[in-house]
């Protein structure tokens, strides 16, 4: 699992530097509005991307790992779903491109719209076929057309935002017009972005990037053979629908405070600008995040595959240590180096840094609750997981509905927070009861506690002494603080290290 995640981990971690320093420009070439725009489409493409792939990724897994079930007919049967599914969606979404603009106040860029159906029906059918790729441990075919798609899309946001707007000048000039003027006879790729930079450069950018990787896997759907099996399409559906329908509330939970901010934000006019200044802060707890998506490429799998296995309980417990104390050293790293990463986001966009510590426990909580929730994935329960994320849902509506008209953005972060603690708590106690895994909650509670310590003494530290203090110049002031920051999160990793292997801390050995 090791292995496979650190070649998993070189695409994802490339995606995600590339998103992350695309971060800095963004931020300065793009409106606060601009931004918050693209946040908005992003979070309509990843809730109807789970309700297009009809929960078939896991599916695939079970039935092919599935003693007696032929896995090639899985995969054709789940192919053949969701890509019947994803182009009657296309289809739609073409049709009424411009009621659906109009209905969201982006009349006049309908070719957005059509652009967010060609992103979703191409990721919905190629899911699929990375799921196969994971299934048969193609984990470096899996990286390179990852990191394929990964490096168009950053080509193509290259030449719109820095290519493109001086091409249409010069064209402009030329003609002795105004670049606005212009029109697609006389540059064609006018016939689907505008001359200025707005958020549909980068829409269309990731455009690009799926059309690239469909191709991509052209040569692997030509050799592929359709053998479609109704009883066992049946099964599948079975299975997978209540897995999407559990999922549905979960993505909707990560995703609905940015719906709502059009509208509860507490500057009903300026919805967009407070969501931007969220989601640009937001990624600044990306390292987290990062971490969890390689974890989870792996380790899914690993987990069907090992179900079987005498001592799978005591593995799976002991993974769970390991995670929670190294999202500790990530939680710790980011939040006590704040001053170097906020750095990284425009002059508009820094007020909203408070809010990061917030969004790397979450995910960190989010990353524990994959863990503790392959209870019903291995034992075949996915109902309950229904019933799991609506609470978490139902916490998040309540909190940002309340909140979010004082607090703004505030809200939508600790909203995150309370759900993910509702949903981990709800998953443990029916995991002990259906499932139990020998998880040693006296370790990770203990690591999560030297966590929580360790970044107290900073902030205290902070506030205390080096805001008392005068160094002469601010970076001298600085440098002290990110040394002495330095330290603590070795204390913590000293720490983390005896819980985790030794069983207690340094000098107070357990033998549990």
């Amino acid at each position: 699992m090791a292995g496979e995640t650190a070649i998993y981990g070189l695409s994802t971690i490339l995606a995600r530097i590339i998103n992350f320093l695309f971060v800095p420009f963004y931020t300065r070439m793009l409106t606060t509005d601009s931004y918050g725009v693209v946040t908005e489409f992003m979070a309509y493409i990843a809730v109807l991307q789970v309700v297009l792939v009809l929960g078939l990724e896991t599916g695939c897994f079970r039935f092919a790992n599935k003693e007696g079930t032929d896995p090639k007919k899985v995969y054709s049967d789940a192919l053949g779903i969701v890509t019947a599914v994803s182009l009657a969606f296309l289809l739609l979404t073409v049709c009424f491109a411009g009621g659906i603009a109009s209905a969201l106040g982006y009349a006049g860029y309908e070719s957005c719209i059509m652009y967010v159906g060609g992103i979703l029906a191409s990721d919905t059918v190629t899911a699929i076929l990375f799921a196969k790729l994971r299934q048969e441990h193609k984990a470096l075919k899996f990286a390179i057309i990852k990191t394929v798609k990964i490096l168009t899309e950053t080509a193509a946001n290259l030449l719109l935002f820095f290519v493109f707007p001086p091409y249409c000048a010069r064209v402009a000039a030329a003609s002795g017009m105004d670049a606005g003027a212009l029109s697609p006879s006389d540059v064609w790729l006018l016939n689907f972005v505008p001359a200025s930079p707005d958020f549909s450069y980068v829409i269309f950018s990731i455009f690009i990037s799926c059309i690239v990787c469909f191709l991509l896997f052209v040569p692997d759907l030509l050799k592929f053979r359709f053998v479609f099996d109704r009883k066992l399409m049946k099964q599948m559906l079975a299975y997978s629908l209540p897995l999407m329908v559990a999922a549905l509330p979960g993505i909707v939970n990560d995703f609905l405070d940015r719906i709502l901010f059009r509208f509860f934000d507490t500057g009903a006019e300026a919805w967009r600008s407070s969501l931007g200044i969220f989601q640009a802060a937001s990624k600044l707890a990306v390292i987290m995040s990062l971490f969890i998506q390689m974890f989870r490429f792996a380790a899914e799998p690993f987990f069907f595959q090992r179900a079987s296995d005498k001592d799978s309980k005591t593995l799976y417990a002991a993974v769970m240590e390991y995670f929670t104390a190294f999202c500790g050293l990530i939680f710790l790293g980011v939040t006590m180096y704040m001053d170097v990463f906020s750095l990284i986001l425009g002059q508009d966009f820094r007020e909203g840094i408070s809010i990061v510590p917030i969004m790397l426990l979450s995910y960190m909580l989010l990353g524990m609750q994959f863990n503790v929730s392959m209870w019903y994935k291995l034992s075949g329960k996915t109902g309950v997981a229904v019933y799991i994320t609506l609470a978490g849902l139902v916490v998040t509506a309540v909190i940002n509905v309340v909140f979010m008209p004082k607090y703004s953005y505030h809200a939508a972060a600790w909203g995150h927070l309370a759900s993910y603690v509702v949903m981990f708590v709800i998953n443990v106690l029916l995991g002990n009861r259906h499932y139990p895994i020998p998880y040693r909650w006296g370790r990770i509670g203990s690591v999560i506690f030297v966590m929580l310590c360790i970044c107290g003494v900073a902030m205290l530290l902070d506030s205390k002494v080096f805001d008392g203090v005068t160094f002469g110049q601010s970076v001298s002031r600085t440098v002290l603080k990110l040394c002495v920051n330095t330290v603590l999160i070795a204390v913590y990793a000293v720490f983390a290290y005896f819980i985790v292997r030794k069983g207690g801390l340094p000098g107070k050995v357990s033998r549990k």
